[in-house]
């Protein structure tokens, strides 16, 4: 695209805005995901400060808004699985899914269960059965760990939760998605940044979706992926922006499938 191209672009641009113009649910809900044979569909949600940025004091809701918000239940609305790293899930208070009702019955019209279940990776299981994860009778979470894990912890997690063995010393991610194929077709990756970037590595990511906050924060906050890198970089497509409350919301999907869906 050539500079009078992009002027053009910016010139004549009507930026979607959550929640006024447009309903997120309906527009994400909309998008094509397609899963792949052994694998689920793997999507991510996180957000940025214009630096870079993850967190604010450790925890990412200072960068959001409610128009973040909004796309965030969009985006598990249409999840069959969350899925996210052990500390994040422990630092950010992870609680069962619990969709609006309007959104559960989307959800059971298409064919998936009312609500997602939450995947946990973990090696180390240093997860607590009291945690509010854990809390909901009816919605019993997956943990991704391996074979070597601490025994005592496999015997008090295997109360709350279903294990799932993916590998030694470290999660194996793509035998560990294999395993989750037969649990859904969608999976919404929301981090941390470590585990973004494990995914990232092995090639995982279908599927970027990031709000950029309109804010600097510099200091020590880890990049939305964070590891060592691929072997090739991953080309991707933007496929969405939205706006709201300032914040930019961006879908870009990977070039290399046989067909990007829209």
């Amino acid at each position: 695209m050539g500079t009078d191209a992009i002027t053009t672009l910016f010139a004549t641009a009507q930026w979607p805005e959550v929640g006024a113009t447009i309903d997120p649910v309906e527009v994400i809900a909309g998008e094509v995901r397609l899963p792949h044979p052994d694998r689920p569909w793997v999507m991510t949600n996180m957000i940025a400060s214009l630096d870079g940025g993850t967190a604010v004091d450790g925890l990412s809701g200072p960068l959001g808004g409610p128009a973040d918000l909004k796309v965030f239940i969009a985006l598990r609305a249409v999840a069959d699985l969350i899925i996210v790293g052990a500390a994040t899930a422990t630092a950010e208070s992870y609680k069962p899914p619990r969709p609006a009702a309007d959104i559960q019955a989307a959800r059971t019209a298409r064919g998936q269960a009312p609500r997602p279940t939450v995947v946990v990776v973990s090696r180390s299981l240093s997860l607590e059965p009291t945690e509010p994860l854990f809390a909901d009778p009816d919605h019993r979470p997956v943990i991704l760990t391996v074979e070597d894990a601490p025994r005592d912890r496999v015997t008090r997690l295997s109360e709350v939760a279903d294990l799932v063995i993916a590998g030694s010393g470290n999660v194996d991610l793509p035998l560990g998605l294999k395993a989750l194929r037969s649990r859904g077709e969608v999976a919404l990756l929301e981090g941390g940044p470590s585990l973004n970037g494990q995914f990232v590595a092995a090639g995982l990511i279908d599927e970027w979706n990031q709000t950029i906050a309109p804010v600097l924060v510099s200091g020590p906050s880890a990049r939305p992926a964070a590891g060592p890198p691929p072997p090739t970089p991953t080309q991707l497509e933007l496929t969405r922006l939205l706006t709201g409350d300032g914040l930019l919301f961006g879908r870009w999907v990977r070039t290399d499938l046989d067909s990007v869906p829209g």
